[in-house]
C-alpha cells in the first residue's frame, strides 16, 4: 500500500519527533505505521541497557504488522531516529486493506518473507563466533539494497548494535576490509565497491 493511497483515502500523518518512542514492548498492537518520512529504527534492549537493532525503517515503509497479524505484545521499541511522518492506520483498517487489495496482500507476504530471511541470516551469524565473518555477513547482505560506488546509510554503531560487537571492533573490521579492497572507506562512509 503506497503512502499515495493512504494520503488519498484521508489517512493523516503524525509527526514523531526525532527520539520519540511510537511503541515499546508489553504494549498491546492496535495499528501498523506507515512512514511517509523520517526514519525508525526497532531495538530490543538488555538488561544492562544495550540495545540490538531488530530493524531499520525508512520512507515508504512500514512496521507493527506482525504483531497485529498474530494478536501478540510487540516485543521491542521502535524509536524515531529522525523526525519523522507517520500514517497510524489501526488495525481494523489495515486487515480491511489487506481483503480488499490482493496486491498489498502479496507485498506484504513478501516483505515478512525479507524480514524472516534476515532474522534467520543474523541468527546463524550471531552463533559464529567469529567477529569479522559477522561483519562481512551484514555488509554483503546489506550492499544488496545499494548500487555501487554508493554510500551504505548505516553508521558503525548501528551495524555494531546489529551484529551485537562493540563498535571498537566494528571500526577495526570495516579499516581491514577497507584494506583488503572489500569495500571502500571515503571521508569515514562505507562504499560499495
Amino acid at each position: 500500500m503506497t503512502i499515495k493511497y493512504l494520503l488519498d483515502n484521508n489517512f493523516k500523518p503524525s509527526l514523531y519527533k526525532k527520539g520519540d518512542v511510537i511503541y515499546e514492548p508489553g504494549a498491546h498492537p492496535r495499528a501498523v505505521y506507515f512512514i511517509k518520512s523520517g526514519k525508525v529504527r526497532m531495538v530490543t534492549v538488555n538488561d544492562d541497557g544495550k540495545e540490538f537493532i531488530q530493524g531499520i525503517f525508512k520512507a515508504n515503509e512500514y512496521f507493527g504488522e506482525p504483531a497485529l497479524l498474530v494478536n501478540k505484545s510487540y516485543l521491542a521499541y521502535t524509536i524515531a531516529t529522525q523526525d519523522s511522518e507517520i500514517i497510524v492506520v489501526k488495525g481494523e483498517d489495515f486487515l480491511k486493506m489487506l481483503k480488499e487489495h490482493p496486491d498489498f496482500s502479496m507485498k506484504l507476504i513478501q516483505t515478512l518473507s525479507h524480514r524472516l530471511f534476515y532474522k534467520s541470516m543474523m541468527l546463524e551469524e550471531l552463533a559464529n563466533e567469529h567477529a569479522e565473518h559477522r561483519i562481512r555477513t551484514l555488509i554483503a547482505y546489506l550492499f544488496k539494497d545499494v548500487e555501487h560506488s554508493q554510500e551504505l546509510k548505516v553508521t558503525r554503531q548501528q551495524l555494531a548494535d546489529m551484529s551485537g560487537l562493540r563498535v571498537e571492533t566494528v571500526i577495526r573490521i570495516i579499516k581491514k576490509l577497507s584494506d583488503q579492497k572489500e569495500l571502500k572507506l571515503l571521508r569515514g562512509k562505507i562504499i560499495r565497491i
